[in-house]
């Protein structure tokens, strides 16, 4: 027994029990003694809970698939099934379809030939989607429209597959609503508000942890980060490091990075940013790159 105990994932358990916590406080307890700090902590909680899940479908902290999703299957943020999150994100772990507008499902770009079909309206909207400001404001709603369209056309050619997602995603939603129900003491508004404030956050993350480039290997980015973002994004932020591991476990991965950062650095081309400071400063209302995929054939 004691042999098991010392093998378990301890870091990550007990991250995600503090991240229940933090989130359970924060529609209950703080949102009653004063709203703002009950929002913070439930945006916080949400956002932590989507990169705890992202650590599950990569299988942590137990070799159990099944006990991995039950560890997070309360939606905390809402809109996002598990078993949809978990196909879409391990089909992305194919280094040599990153970016790729139509294999990549999380991809940034477009299709040049459909970007030129698109109404200007359409365009403007886009082009603000790819400023890091825009992407938190505009990108939860954007994405998750996207997402939700494609979703409804896959289950109308009769993908039993992305209807099961759906399905058990029901319940997850449930009980999210059972409790805000029940015990939680925060208003609607609030508590939606929050919940879009995860989403808004975590778009950071996925704001430029890739780019088109010709090498498969140079598309993933490292950002040298080590503050509060990095431990909401659970280390994601050194993005070359989890591609090449991904089955390694969140706090193991700066050991590994920062052991050998000029083999990282070599592979992928230097793609790299000092910290998320530097990335707010460079882009926050300046896109980084175009939304058709400047390397996509426009024939």
């Amino acid at each position: 027994m004691s042999e098991r105990l010392r093998g378990l994932e301890w870091p990550t358990l007990v991250l995600l029990a503090a991240c229940y916590g933090l989130w359970a406080l924060g529609t209950t307890w703080a949102a009653a003694l004063w709203l703002p700090l009950g929002m913070v902590l439930v945006t916080l909680g949400a956002a932590l809970h989507s990169s705890l899940t992202h650590e599950m479908l990569h299988g942590h902290p137990f070799k159990s698939r099944f006990w991995n999703g039950t560890l997070v299957f309360p939606s905390l943020s809402l809109v996002v099934p598990y078993l949809r999150f978990k196909d879409t994100h391990l089909a992305h772990h194919r280094d040599s379809i990153l970016t790729d507008p139509y294999d990549d499902p999380e991809s940034n770009y477009l299709d040049p030939r459909i970007w030129d079909r698109l109404p200007r309206w359409a365009r403007v909207v886009m082009r603000v989607n790819n400023t890091l400001a825009g992407r938190m404001l505009l990108g939860p709603f954007l994405g998750t429209l996207a997402f939700v369209l494609s979703d409804l056309r896959a289950v109308a050619r009769g993908d039993r597959r992305v209807a099961l997602g759906w399905a058990l995603h029901g319940p997850a939603v449930v009980v999210v609503i059972w409790w805000m129900t029940a015990l939680g003491r925060m208003p609607l508004w609030a508590f939606m508000l929050s919940t879009y404030g995860a989403l808004s956050i975590l778009k950071i993350r996925t704001f430029l942890e890739h780019r088109a480039h010709e090498d498969a290997r140079g598309r993933t980015v490292i950002i040298e980060d080590r503050g509060p973002l990095a431990l909401i994004f659970l280390n994601n932020n050194l993005h070359v490091v989890h591609h090449m591991h991904a089955m390694v476990p969140w706090y193991r991965l700066p050991k590994l990075y920062f052991e050998d950062r000029q083999r990282y650095l070599s592979r992928n081309g230097g793609y790299r940013y000092a910290s998320y400071v530097e990335v707010f400063r460079r882009y926050f209302l300046r896109a980084k790159d175009p939304v058709p995929h400047p390397l996509w054939p426009r024939g």
